[in-house]
């Protein structure tokens, strides 16, 4: 049994393939109430057990996955990307939720995509620290942007800097809950610490990648880490006509961006990601390749010193595939 669930704010579809020629598809809210309305709707057709599919997208997604574990069902979180080349290869038009629901549960069915489970408390608490702290950042930036403006109104220009007084505030605040959640679990506050002995990578943005990524030593190889953030090359080509490579972008958006500022710092002050940089600019490569790949340089760095236990070492930087 594979059950299809497109997740909005308000509601959702479920779309159940039980072997029949179309999938059942029903609407719930998108609360505890409509969560048990789906659960009675499965129960009514004397389905136990389910493979249950939905798009990774946040909190609203992950409520109901979470629920869907805890009642024993097989749960898998997808990257959108995924389902979308998925709906592509079939030649799909229709675009409606309910339609989205039954592409998801064919992707299911087809693909078998590997099980989710639910963070433990602390990370999820962890991870919404950080998500609000950059939610901060950005509106701390649109203020300054707005006082380097054509402001004439002194009352206006007053309350731009009382707010921006009052975001930072919020972010010191956030600041040390997220070290306080990391300096006390061992195993987060050793990783965040080999993470920050990487140049181009702070204090901050080795607590952000910890939260996103707190599991990284146990990944196989650095290639399988890249691909969790999205940022192994594709290669796109058809008969003679000239390949043309881009990221694949089917990981986790939230860490391309975590990345970005820290890979442009990284290649002005780190050694490694220095000459790798440089090499590709004698390449002729476009800047934002060259940052791209210096993004992904960097993560593969991290992954090298967590999964190592050791802090990073520029003369041992040709270990972990780097």
């Amino acid at each position: 049994m594979f059950l299809g669930l497109d997740v909005a704010k308000r509601d959702f579809h479920a779309a159940l393939l039980d072997g029949k020629e179309r999938p059942r598809v029903k609407a719930f809210p998108n609360n505890p109430k409509g969560f048990e309305q789906l659960f009675a709707w499965l129960a009514n057709r004397s389905i136990q057990n389910v493979h249950a599919c939905l798009e990774a997208t946040g909190g609203w997604s992950e409520a109901l996955a979470t629920e869907l574990y805890r009642h024993g069902h097989r749960v898998s979180l997808v990257n959108p990307q995924r389902v979308r080349d998925f709906g592509r290869s079939e030649g799909q038009r229709t675009k409606t939720d309910k339609a989205d629901a039954a592409l998801i549960a064919r992707f299911c069915s087809t693909h078998d995509p590997a099980p989710w489970s639910p963070p433990r408390a602390e990370l999820l608490a962890l991870q919404a620290f950080v998500r609000r702290r950059e939610s901060l950042i950005d509106m701390r930036t649109q203020e300054r942007n707005r006082l380097s403006g054509p402001i004439t109104d002194e009352l206006v220009r007053k309350s731009i800097h009382d707010h921006l007084a009052f975001l930072d505030v919020q972010i010191a605040d956030i600041e040390k809950q997220i070290d306080d959640l990391i300096d006390n679990d061992t195993d987060l506050r050793n990783q965040r610490d080999l993470i920050k002995s990487i140049p181009g990578l702070g204090h901050r943005s080795a607590s952000s990648i910890t939260a996103e990524f707190p599991e990284l030593a146990k990944y196989r190889d650095a290639k399988a880490v890249a691909a969790h953030a999205g940022l192994c090359p594709a290669i796109e080509q058809s008969g003679t006509s000239l390949a043309r490579s881009h990221l694949s972008r089917s990981g986790s958006s939230k860490l391309r961006r975590l990345l970005y500022f820290p890979a442009i710092v990284a290649m002005k002050h780190n050694p490694a990601i220095a000459s790798f940089a440089g090499r590709l600019q004698s390449r002729g490569k476009q800047k934002m390749v060259i940052v791209a790949a210096a993004m992904r340089k960097l993560l593969v760095l991290a992954y090298g010193v967590v999964k190592s236990g050791r802090p990073f070492d520029a003369s041992l930087t040709t270990q972990h595939g780097i």
